[in-house]
C-alpha cells in the first residue's frame, strides 16, 4: 500500500474501521453522483457492504477507480468546496426566480407554446462534479446553442485554416439574422444563422444527409457523456415553414459564391434547421459545456471528443459572438464564453473549471433569456469567474470556488488549525489524507487540538483523539489542550480531555466566565 493510501485510511478511519456512512457523504457532498459510471459500481458495493470497512474493503473499493476516490476523499477535485459552492448557486437561482419579465418568441410556433414559467439550471464541473435546480428534467430544443457544435465539428472535420476560407470571425455588429455578409461575401462568423449554416455544409461534404445528421447527434451524446440527447420534430418541421430569412441567406450566400463547390444548399439548410431543433435539458447540456471547459475531453467519460485547439477556436468566438447583440455588454460585465439560444437557453463554459446551462423560455428584446441573463450576471457578481479574474492585483471578497476554503486563506497546518476551529471533520480529514499532520503545530506551537479544545469543539476533538494525536502537546506559553478547555470553560471538551489522560500543565490559568 503506497503512502497516500495509507493516508487516506488512516484520515477517515476510527479504531482502524472507516464507517461506511462517512464514504457516502464524502460522494455526496462532493457532487458526484450515484450514477456516474466512473463510481456507480463502488457505491453498489460499499451500500450493500458492512457498516465498517476494513483496511482490505477500504482498498477493494479504491480498485473501482482509484484516481476518483483519492481526488473525492482528498478534496483535490475541481471545485474542492462544493456543497458550499451549490449553497450560493441555490440562493442566486432562488433570487432570480422572481423575475417575470421578457415574452417568448413568437416567429418560430412551437416556441409560443412552452410553459413560460420554466426555469432550470445545471452545473457539471470538469472533474464530473453535478448538481440541477429547478425543471432540469424537461427537455427543450437548442436552438443557437447548436452553432459553437456545428462550428466545432467543422473544425474537426478540416481544421481552422479551411473552414475559415468559407467563415470569419469577426462580430457582425448586426442582428443574427441579419441578411449581411463581409466584406468578403462571406459570413460574419459561424455563431450567426449564416455562419451556423455555412458551418454545417463543411461537415461530412458529399454524405447522405441522414448519416451526416447520424453523426452530429452521435458527436453530441459524446459531448454528454452519453446523457440523453434527443430532436424535436414538430419544431424542426414548423422552423422550416417559416425559414424565408434563413433561405434568403442561403441563396445570398450562393450569389456570392460563399459555398465550396461540393455544397447543396437546400440540404445546408435542412440541416441547419435540424441542428437547431436538437434536443436536450439543462443536465445534459451542462456536461456539454463541461466538455468545452475540459478542453473537449467529456469529464464523465474521458473520451476526447474534440481537440483543444479547436476549442480554444470556439470559446474565442462565444465570448465575441455568443450572446447576439448583446455579446460585446455581456463580455465586459460577465467575462463568461457563452452561448444563448431563441428557445431561452444559455451555454456557459468557465475554461478549466466547470460548464453551466440555464434555461428559462422567456427573452429580452435582444433573444437572450431575461433570467439567463440575470443569473450569470449574479454569478460572476459573486464567484471570480470573470476571464480576466486572474489578473495581479485583483482583491475582492467574491468567491473562488476552484481553492479550497481553507487553504485560500492559509496553508498546511494552518488550514487544518482554522477547519479545527469551524469544527468542519470533513475538511479535516481531506487535509489529512492530502498528508497534512495532524500533530503539526504552528509558529507558537500550537496545534490542531488546542484549537478544538479552546472552541469547545466536540466533533473536532473526537476525530483527532480516534487518530491517536498527543493528547498533551504545549505550546510555547507550556499549556496542553485540556488547559485551554479549562481557561475557556468547556466542560464537554474538559471532560473528553480528561477521559483520554490530559493534563494541566500551566500555572495561574485565569478561566473565563
Amino acid at each position: 500500500m503506497t503512502k497516500n493510501h495509507s493516508n487516506l485510511f488512516a484520515a477517515f478511519s476510527i479504531d482502524g474501521k472507516v464507517p461506511k456512512r462517512t464514504l457516502l457523504e464524502a460522494f455526496a457532498d462532493s457532487g458526484i453522483l450515484e450514477d456516474d459510471n466512473r463510481c456507480a459500481g463502488m457505491i453498489k458495493r460499499l451500500k450493500c457492504g458492512p457498516e465498517d470497512l476494513n483496511l482490505e474493503d477500504f482498498q477493494r473499493l479504491q480498485d473501482y477507480s482509484p484516481a476518483l476516490f483519492q481526488q473525492v476523499l482528498s478534496g483535490q477535485l475541481a471545485i474542492p468546496q462544493f456543497k458550499n459552492f451549490c449553497k450560493e448557486i441555490e440562493e442566486i437561482f432562488e433570487k432570480v426566480s422572481s423575475n417575470k419579465s421578457g415574452k417568448l418568441a413568437d416567429y418560430i410556433p412551437q416556441l409560443q407554446r412552452v410553459n413560460p414559467d420554466k426555469f432550470s439550471t445545471s452545473v457539471c464541473s470538469i472533474d464530473g462534479q453535478q448538481m440541477s435546480l429547478g425543471n432540469s428534467d424537461d427537455f427543450f430544443c437548442v436552438q443557437s446553442c447548436s452553432k459553437p457544435i456545428t462550428y466545432g465539428l467543422a473544425l474537426e472535420e478540416l481544421g481552422e485554416e479551411e473552414v475559415h476560407k468559407y467563415v470569419g470571425t469577426e462580430p457582425s455588429g448586426r442582428t443574427f439574422n441579419e441578411l449581411a455578409l463581409n466584406t468578403k461575401g462571406l459570413p460574419h462568423n459561424p455563431m450567426i444563422n449564416a455562419g451556423a449554416i455555412m458551418c454545417g455544409a463543411l461537415i461530412k461534404p458529399g454524405a447522405e444527409s441522414a448519416d451526416r445528421f447520424d453523426y452530429v447527434m452521435s458527436k453530441w451524446k459524446e459531448l454528454a457523456g452519453g446523457r440523453k440527447i434527443g430532436f424535436d420534430n414538430a419544431v424542426y418541421l414548423s422552423e422550416r415553414q417559416t425559414a424565408d430569412r434563413n433561405f434568403a441567406l442561403g441563396y445570398f450566400m450562393r450569389e456570392k459564391k460563399a459555398f465550396p463547390p461540393s455544397a447543396d444548399l437546400l440540404d445546408a439548410l435542412d440541416f441547419y434547421f435540424q441542428c437547431c431543433s436538437i434536443e436536450a435539458n439543462t443536465t445534459s447540456l451542462a456536461v456539454i459545456a463541461a466538455t468545452l471547459a475540459n478542453g473537449g475531453n467529456c469529464p464523465l467519460t474521458g473520451v476526447q471528443v474534440m481537440r483543444p485547439d479547436h476549442v480554444k477556436d470556439c470559446l474565442s468566438l462565444m465570448s465575441s459572438c455568443g450572446m447576439y447583440d448583446f455579446s460585446g455588454e455581456f463580455a465586459f460585465k460577465v467575462g463568461i464564453p457563452a452561448k444563448s439560444g431563441v428557445s431561452g437557453a444559455i451555454l456557459l463554459v468557465v475554461p478549466n473549471v466547470a460548464g453551466l446551462a440555464v434555461w428559462s423560455p422567456r427573452l429580452d428584446e435582444l433573444g437572450n433569456s431575461v433570467r439567463g441573463v440575470e443569473l450569470c450576471r449574479q454569478l460572476v457578481s459573486r464567484f471570480k469567474f470573470h476571464t480576466f479574474d486572474s489578473m495581479i492585483g485583483l482583491t475582492d471578497d467574491r468567491i473562488d470556488p476552484r481553492r479550497n476554503l481553507y487553504e485560500s486563506r492559509f496553508g498546511g497546518i494552518t488550514a487544518l488549525c482554522w477547519a479545527a476551529y469551524e469544527d468542519d471533520v470533513a475538511e479535516m480529514r481531506r487535509l489529512i489524507a492530502m498528508g497534512v499532520d495532524p500533530t503539526a503545530h504552528d509558529y507558537d506551537r500550537r496545534t490542531a487540538l488546542h484549537i478544538s479544545a479552546s472552541e469547545g469543539n466536540l466533533n473536532a476533538l473526537r476525530y483527532l483523539l480516534s487518530l491517536g494525536v498527543d493528547i498533551n502537546p504545549l505550546d510555547r506559553w507550556g499549556k496542553t489542550p485540556l488547559d485551554d478547555a479549562d481557561m475557556q470553560s468547556h466542560p464537554g471538551a474538559i471532560a473528553m480531555l480528561d477521559e483520554h489522560g490530559g493534563i494541566r500543565r500551566a500555572v495561574n490559568v485565569v478561566k473565563l466566565v
